[in-house]
C-alpha cells in the first residue's frame, strides 16, 4: 500500500496530535479542486453535444465514431501517463494535463464535420485521460496518509463539478452558442488550476520502499481470506506478480463496467431526452445534472458505505442499483421518470469507479491506476461507436439498456471476487 512522501516529519507528529497534519489537509482540498475542475470542464462539453451534433450535421453512428475521440485519446495516453507520473511526479503531471484539459475545452464547437471534430476531441480525450491518471495517483497516496478510505470524496468532487457544469450549461444554452459557452470555462478552467496546483507543487507525495499499513477489519464475508494484520504485500509476495496483475484487471473490468454507463448517460442521456422525448435544450442539461447530483450524494457518503458494508457488498449493490435505474431510464415514456431512472443509476455507479482504482493503486501504485484506467476508459471507448451503431439499428432507448447489462456484469465480477483476500478497506485514522 502506498505511503508517504517529502513531508515525513510532518506525519510523524501527526502520531502524537489529534487530527490530520495541515499540510495534508492543503493537499486534500487542492486536490479535490482538481477532481472538481475535471468534472466541470468534461459537463460543460457534454451538455452541448446536442447543438455540436446538429452543427456538424452527424448522425448517430457518426457522432459516435467522433466521440471516440474522447475515449481513444484517453486511453492511448493512460499507460504513458503512469510512467511520466514515476518520472516526473503525479503532481506535475496533473498541473500539466489541468492546463490542456482547460485550453482544449474551446475546441470541439469550432469544427463543421465530424471528422473535424473527432480530431479535436482526440486531444481533448488526450488531456482528459492524462489528468485523470495523474490526479487519482495523487489521491491513491493522500488516501494512504490520511489513513481513511476517503477515494470517493475526491470523486464526489469530480460529480459536484459536474452538477455546476451541468446547471451551468443548461442555464446557458438558450442564450449562448456552444462556442461562446465552452471558450468562456478556459479561463475558468486555467485559474482553478493555477491555485490548486501551487498548494499541490508545494507538498509533492511519494511512495518510498517499506512495509504496508496493516488494513483495517473487513467485512463479514471478506474476513475469513483477509484476516485483521495481514498486510497487503505480504500477501502480494506470497502470490506473486502474475496473481498481482489478475486482481489488478479484475477491478480494471469493474471500472470498465462504470466508465461504460458513465460515459453513456454523459454523452447518450441528453440526447436521449433531447430526441427521444422532444425535451428542450435546458431539459436535456437536467437529465445530466440529475446523474451529477446523485452521483455527488453517492460519493460523499461513500467512505461511511464501504466502511460499514465492505468493498464486496458495496459494488455488488451499486451495480445492482445502477441495473435498475438505468433500465427505467432508458424504457420510461415520461421525461420525469427518465430523469429518476438517470439519477438511481447515477447513485449506483458513484463508488464503483473510485473504489475499483483506489484498489488498484494500492496494490502497484501509479502503474496500477494507469492499468486499471485504461482497461476502465476501455469501456468508455467501446461506449461511444456501441451505442451509436445500436442506435442507428435499434434506437437509443434500446442501445442504453446495454448501461443495465454491463452494471450488472460488474455487480458480478465484484461478487466473485468476494474471496481474493484482496477486499481490503484503509484503516481509520488515528486520533
Amino acid at each position: 500500500m502506498p505511503t508517504l512522501n517529502k513531508i515525513g516529519t510532518a506525519l510523524s507528529r501527526s502520531h502524537h496530535t489529534p487530527g490530520p497534519d495541515p499540510a495534508l489537509r492543503r493537499l486534500r482540498i487542492a486536490l479535490t479542486a482538481f477532481f472538481a475542475v475535471d468534472g466541470f470542464l468534461f459537463a460543460g462539453w457534454v451538455v452541448r453535444i446536442p447543438a455540436i451534433k446538429e452543427q456538424v450535421g452527424a448522425s448517430a453512428g457518426q457522432l459516435g465514431l467522433a466521440l471516440l475521440g474522447v475515449s481513444a485519446g484517453a486511453v492511448a495516453t493512460m499507460v504513458l501517463t503512469g510512467r511520466l507520473c514515476r518520472a516526473f511526479g503525479s503532481e506535475r503531471v496533473t498541473v500539466v494535463t489541468g492546463v490542456m484539459l482547460a485550453l482544449s475545452i474551446a475546441l470541439p464547437p469550432r469544427t463543421h464535420s465530424a471528422p473535424a471534430l473527432g480530431m479535436v476531441l482526440l486531444l481533448f480525450g488526450i488531456s482528459y485521460g492524462g489528468m485523470n491518471v495523474a490526479m487519482n495517483s495523487v489521491a491513491v497516496d493522500l488516501v494512504a496518509a490520511l489513513r481513511r478510505p476517503v477515494m470517493s470524496g475526491f470523486h464526489a468532487a469530480y460529480s459536484m463539478g459536474g452538477l455546476l457544469g451541468a446547471g451551468l450549461g443548461g442555464l446557458l444554452a438558450p442564450h449562448l452558442s456552444a462556442a461562446t459557452h465552452l471558450l468562456l470555462l478556459t479561463p475558468v478552467g486555467l485559474v482553478a488550476v493555477a491555485l490548486a496546483g501551487r498548494v499541490l507543487l508545494a507538498h509533492p507525495l511519494r511512495r518510498p520502499a517499506g512495509p504496508a499499513p496493516e488494513p483495517a477489519r473487513p467485512d463479514a464475508q471478506e474476513h475469513a481470506t483477509a484476516p485483521a494484520g495481514t498486510e497487503p504485500a505480504a500477501a502480494a509476495s506470497g502470490t506473486a506478480a502474475r496473481s498481482t496483475a489478475v486482481l489488478v484487471a479484475v477491478f480494471g473490468l469493474i471500472a470498465a463496467c462504470t466508465a461504460y454507463g458513465e460515459g453513456a448517460l454523459a454523452e447518450w442521456g441528453p440526447l436521449h431526452i433531447q430526441q427521444d422525448l422532444h425535451g428542450g435544450p435546458g431539459i436535456a442539461a437536467a437529465g445530466y445534472a440529475c446523474v451529477a447530483l446523485a452521483m455527488t450524494l453517492g460519493r460523499l457518503s461513500g467512505t461511511a458505505l464501504l466502511e460499514r458494508l465492505g468493498q464486496t457488498r458495496a459494488l455488488v449493490l451499486g451495480g445492482l442499483t445502477a441495473c435498475a435505474g438505468m433500465l427505467v431510464g432508458a424504457l420510461a415514456p415520461y421525461i420525469p421518470l427518465v430523469m429518476a431512472g438517470f439519477a438511481l443509476t447515477g447513485l449506483g455507479l458513484a463508488n464503483l469507479f473510485p473504489t475499483a482504482i483506489a484498489r488498484a493503486g494500492e496494490l502497484t501504485g501509479p502503474s496500477g491506476v494507469a492499468a486499471a484506467s485504461t482497461l476502465g476508459y476501455g469501456g468508455m471507448l467501446l461506449g461511444p461507436p456501441s451505442i451509436g451503431f445500436l442506435t442507428d439499428a435499434f434506437g437509443l432507448p434500446t442501445a442504453l439498456t446495454t448501461v443495465a447489462v454491463l452494471a450488472a456484469v460488474a455487480a458480478g465480477i465484484a461478487y466473485a471476487a468476494r474471496n481474493s483476500g484482496t477486499q481490503q478497506t484503509v484503516p481509520p485514522r488515528a486520533g
